[in-house]
Formats: C-alpha cells, structure tokens, sequence
C-alpha cells in the first residue's frame, strides 16, 4: 500500500510537472495573471488570450462577462514521529503518509453574482490512532454563493473555509490533512480602507468516509461581528467580537457547556523599519455555573534586512491564561476557538490555552529556496491547568507543579521549483522540561515532515 501511493505521487509529479511549467512559460510570455492564493477563491486569474489547454480552463467564458474557472492542488506528505510522547518506554516511534487532493470550479456571473465549490479528499497510509483531522475520504470543502448588491456590499450563504486576521481565533487550519470548514451565513462591507464582517456559522464536523460529515450540529456554534481598518499606509487594526457556545466542553477544571464572547483588539503594521503584529483578546461567559474571565496577550516584532542575501529576524511571545483553581466559581482557561493547526509549527504538541513562550525566528529567501529558523520556550501560566493540543483537548493534566514545559527548536527549509510546485522539508526537536519530567514523560521528542505541493 505504502509503495502504492509512493508511485502515485512520483507519477503524479513528474508527468504533470512539465505540462504545468509550459503553461507557465507561455504565461510569462503575454500579460496574463495566475496568482495563487491560499483560499483559492482569491486566486487573481487574468487570462484574456488562453494559449494552451491549462490556460483555458483558468478561464472558460459563457457569454458576455461571464466565466468558470477550474483549478485544484495535490498535496503528498510523509510525516515522522520519535517518542512522540516524550517516552522511549512506549511504541512511538512511528511514521505514515498523508495526502490531499482539492478540485475547485469557480462560476462568475457578471459582478453581480459568484459560486463557488471545492471537493476534498483527504487519506492517510500507516497511522494507527487517527484523528478527525487526518483523513476524510471526500467531502464538500467548500460550497457558496456570494451577490454583489454593488461594489461594497456583499452576502455569502454556504460552506467556506473562513480566516480573520492572522488566523490567531478563526483559521483554516492549513497545517493538518483536513480543514475546518463552516456552514453559514455571511454580510460583508468592503471599502478601500474598511472591512465589516458579520456571520453566523455552523463548523462542519469531520467523519472519515464519502460524503457523511455532520452539517447543521447546533451544538457548536460561532457568531462575530469583525472589523479592519487601514488608518494610513502603515497603520492598521481589528477590532471584533466573536460569540461560541459549544456544549459539553472538557477543560481541566470539568465537562460542561462553554457560552462564551471574545472581545479582541489587533494592531499591525510598521513603523521605524519595523513590521508588527499585536492582539489582545479579553472573554467572558459561563462554563456550566462556572463565569469564564480569561485573556490572552501577543506580541510579534521583526526586522527585516535587505543586504546582499536578505533575510528577516523576529521575535513572537505571547501569554495565555490558564485556570487558577478547578474548585472556584471561575474559570480562566482561554479558549483559543478555531486557531491554526499548527500554532506552533506542524509538530503540534501544545495548543494556544495556559502558555507562556518565547519565540525567537530567522527567514530569509534565496532565488527559490526559503529558510525558517525558531526556538520557542514553553511555560505553563497556571500551574492548576493543564496543558491542552492544538484541538484544545486536554493531553497533559495538571498532576505536579512544574512550570517550564520545554525547549523546541524548528526548521523548515522548502523550494519552489516554479509557481505550481514546491517542496519542503520541516523538522523540530522538544526537550522536555519540569513539567513533563514530574509527569514521567521526559525523552526528548523528534519530529520531521516532507511535503510536495502541486497548485493548478
């Protein structure tokens, strides 16, 4: 089997490689636009004279001023695991193979009206104990229509992947094999400065087969009203308010329904050659009979410097409330909502709920090399909390005193062998520190993962 989806992705590379890079060179030989976004309903297409096959189907007319577009990606990964648990004593010493294949076909009708679809098939080969964002065998990803009543306002109803600001509460979650996807209704303002954002959504709730993931589950639920400012050239903000009632929620202090509103504030932008990156988050609401009063705090500062070679050196850190006491009539854990999968790198051992950490970082681009250097240092803020995943499940509860959870260390060095494929090899190391030593899981964790991603 694993020689089987080996021989899949090599065929799938190399045959389709050249087709794609020819395309790309008569692209680069008339004014035409092929630029890929993440959410691929952004992409900028502009193709107004198709020369071959491939340009032809980024832009298919139907009359006058309208279009369909097709497109899609190919993403093949092998992931690797040592003591994954931080302990040798167990069998975790593991790797396994992800792919995911995404076909989209996006309708313009006028200005006026667009809809947009996009399959998802998600598969694994070798894991043993597979998690809901590992493997979907085919899905509806994406499935909306977007009016146009004129060039600002606009309104959305069906499923979206959805990303506000620097995905720190709401993210499409890139780094796992299945995104996040909601069902939902959307008004939307949009102005050369200004965007006003107001939804009601549903998160789709993954299963593993064709077509049965769970739609329309009211028991978790997000409402927001979210607001962008561009004040001048280099200032910016977001303001927000997003509401989640999610029930039967387990955080270390119990199991119960979780009504929550967060209340953020996101200031960027640059300033004396500096770019940065600042939010604060306050929430409030009702854990069971509990009252939530929880926040959380981030900075992210960096230079970059254009000498011969350039390169960028930043520096992240953040804090993260965590429960003062299990037994009071508050809880103060900070839920994160719908953060990105890999807050803190594709390893994903620690989630965005009870952190304190210091992340440090070095990037710098080449022709068409990329590399990426961190280190991050973990605390625990509260040392009555435990310490929850990415998905915001508890995996380590609080069973000592320990503060200092550990050291990690990451680097990802990827290619872009052109503008449809690129390549890249990441890897972190953890060293475990008080905290997990006292709880017997005290061997250092190793982690590498190679991706080969084709756009088209």
């Amino acid at each position: 089997m694993i020689k089987k989806h080996l021989w899949i992705w090599l065929v799938f590379s190399y045959a389709f490689a050249p087709r794609l890079c020819s395309a790309q060179a008569t692209a680069q030989s008339q004014p035409n636009t092929l630029d890929f976004k993440l959410l691929r309903q952004n992409d900028n297409i502009n193709i107004p004279q198709p020369q071959n096959t491939y340009q032809k189907l980024k832009s298919i007319p139907l009359g006058n001023n309208n279009s369909i577009s097709l497109g899609g990606s190919y993403r093949f990964q092998t992931e690797a695991f040592i003591n994954e648990q931080f302990d040798k004593d167990q069998d975790q010493t593991d790797y396994w193979f992800l792919q995911r294949a995404m076909l989209h076909a996006h309708l313009k009708l006028g200005a006026k009206f667009d809809l947009f679809t996009e399959l998802n098939s998600s598969l694994i080969t070798s894991k043993q104990n597979i998690v809901p964002v590992d493997k979907d065998e085919l899905s509806i990803n994406q499935f909306f229509a977007r009016y146009h009543f004129n060039d600002r306002w606009n309104i959305l109803l069906g499923r979206q992947n959805v990303r506000f600001g620097s995905g720190r509460l709401v993210d499409i979650r890139e780094g796992p094999n299945v995104r996040l996807s909601f069902d939902m209704a959307q008004l939307q303002y949009k102005d050369q400065n200004t965007e006003l954002t107001g939804f009601y959504a549903i998160p789709v709730q993954q299963q593993e087969g064709v077509f049965d993931n769970d739609a329309f589950e009211t028991s978790e639920t997000l409402s927001a009203l979210y607001w962008t400012q561009n004040w001048t050239e280099k200032t910016n903000t977001d303001i927000y308010v997003l509401y989640k009632e999610e029930a039967d929620k387990t955080w270390n202090a119990g199991t119960a329904d979780d009504k929550r509103v967060s209340i953020g504030l996101r200031h960027f932008g640059t300033w004396k050659g500096l770019n940065y990156n600042n939010e604060f988050v306050y929430q409030l609401g009702t854990f069971g009979n509990q009252d939530i009063t929880a926040w959380t705090v981030s900075f992210n500062i960096e230079k970059q410097f254009a000498t011969s070679y350039p390169f960028t050196f930043g520096i992240k850190t953040e804090a993260i409330s965590g429960d003062t006491d299990a037994n009071d009539n508050t809880l103060n854990t900070f839920d994160a909502l719908y953060p990105r999968g890999a807050y803190f790198g594709r390893v994903a051992r620690f989630g965005p709920s009870n952190l304190i950490d210091v992340h440090p970082y070095f990037k710098s681009t080449v022709g068409k090399i990329h590399l990426e250097l961190d280190y991050v240092a973990f605390w625990r803020f509260s040392t009555n909390d435990g310490i929850y995943n990415p998905a915001l499940i508890l995996d380590y509860p609080s069973v000592n005193n320990g503060r200092f959870i550990g050291h990690q260390i990451g680097a990802i060095l990827s290619y872009a062998v052109n503008n449809f494929i690129n390549v890249e090899l990441e890897s972190n190391v953890i060293f475990p520190a008080a905290f997990l030593q006292e709880s017997n899981l005290g061997d250092t964790l190793y982690h590498f993962v190679f991706t080969t991603e084709i756009k088209f």
